[in-house]
């Protein structure tokens, strides 16, 4: 059954995340350290997060500006923007919500935002212990995801893979994906949805990218960087708050 979802104005859909609660950190046994212990988090408010990664198009759209390196070809704006910092993301974000939130999303308001930590896992397993949505066969991992094995090095289209079971595409691998939470060593807090913040400025990752091997898109990989870095592998993607 199709979960509700509404459309931006620039071609992005957003699903509805349904409250719920999931192990999070690696529940297989051979994940690295930074994915132990696995823990139980509550995931207490519904949101929509986009189904794809925010495109060149919509990056420019918003901020006039494309800081993507993989700008070749006709299709280049549907490849994910690119070689964002963690001030960008919310630069981009503030303006988005300045400029394109007059009005109410499936009888609702809201405000964007980037996900959390917890929120982002949520979504990649939809459902799933296994060490990706589609299980833990990383042959299997061609048809969800771009990596470094094939992905040509360089980043594609959004959306060209199937989609997780709850209708997601590119959680696997293409960019990572900024999240709200700093990188966490003590991974037992937060247990909730809330994102983990203690001042630094190194903040969480997820999803692996193009030029990352399989090992690095699983669903409880965890990734950190500077919030000033500004890398080819690293892009943005949206959640949706309602208020």
């Amino acid at each position: 059954m199709s979960r509700p979802r509404f459309e931006d104005d620039f071609g992005g859909t957003y699903i509805l995340i349904e409250p719920g609660t999931f192990t999070m950190g690696d529940t297989v046994g051979d994940g690295l350290s930074r994915e132990y212990p696995p823990h139980e988090v509550i995931i207490e408010s519904p949101f929509f997060i986009g189904q794809r990664p925010v495109t060149q198009m919509h990056w420019e759209s918003i901020m006039g500006h494309n800081p993507s390196k993989f700008q070749q070809g006709w299709s280049s704006g549907l490849r994910p923007v690119d070689s964002v910092t963690y001030h960008d993301c919310i630069d981009f974000i503030n303006l988005l919500n300045e400029t394109y939130n007059d009005k109410q999303r499936l009888s609702l308001d809201g405000i964007w935002r980037l996900p959390t930590e917890s929120e982002w896992e949520y979504c990649a397993r939809s459902g799933t212990d296994s060490k990706w949505s589609f299980g833990d066969f990383d042959g299997d991992l061609d048809d969800y995801g771009w990596h470094a094995g094939n992905s040509g090095a360089s980043t594609r289209e959004v959306g060209l893979k199937k989609s997780n079971n709850w209708e997601l595409y590119d959680m696997y691998g293409l960019v990572f994906e900024w999240c709200q939470d700093n990188y966490r060593n003590d991974y037992k807090i937060p247990s909730k949805q809330t994102p983990y913040l203690d001042g630094s400025d190194i903040y969480c990752v997820r999803g692996g990218s193009w030029f990352t091997e399989s090992d690095s898109t699983r669903s409880s990989a965890r990734g950190q960087s500077k919030i000033a870095k500004r890398s080819d592998g690293t892009g943005i993607r949206l959640v949706w708050e309602p208020l």
